[in-house]
């Protein structure tokens, strides 16, 4: 069995899962403190926005060397920043901040990866509003599970 540091970080990175999940379970099923479960969480959930390096550079790849790949994210791209720019445009990068803050289901940094991806918003601006999202989210997902916990206990 993992650590239960490392088992926080992992699930803390995975889609979907993200801190909705990890900062209840490492407290309540891991045993970490709640200062331990944030800071662990916050560490694997701002993992994936590294993602946006690798999308990039395959997505290039394969637009470059592959006449399907090519047709596909020129379609995705063109219909996805038709009907979302104006949005885009007006939040810019805060809308990044927004999109990792809010503790939803088809929220969080994946989620951000990818619209800075296909907006073409750099890395280097994109990662420090994701990192502030995700200790947001993370902070408000604390605050919910401790507060879940102290109102069934009284």
């Amino acid at each position: 069995m993992l650590p239960p540091e490392i088992m926080t970080i992992l699930i803390a990175a995975a889609p979907i899962a993200e801190v909705r999940v990890s900062i209840p379970f490492a407290i309540h099923g891991l045993g970490l403190s709640p200062l331990s479960a944030y800071i662990f969480s916050v560490i694997g959930n701002v993992l994936p926005a590294f993602s946006i390096i690798v999308i990039g550079a395959v997505a290039n790849w394969l637009s470059h060397h592959v006449y399907l790949f090519n047709r596909f994210f020129a379609w995705l791209f063109e219909r996805t920043r038709h009907n979302h720019h104006e949005r885009v445009l007006h939040w810019q990068e805060f809308a990044l901040l927004i999109l990792v803050a809010i503790p939803l289901p088809l929220t969080g940094v994946w989620t951000a990866s990818v619209v800075a991806f296909v907006f073409g918003i750099p890395f280097t601006r994109a990662f420090p509003f994701i990192v502030v999202g995700s200790m947001l989210t993370s902070l408000i997902m604390l605050i919910l599970t401790l507060g879940v916990v102290q109102f069934f206990t009284q």
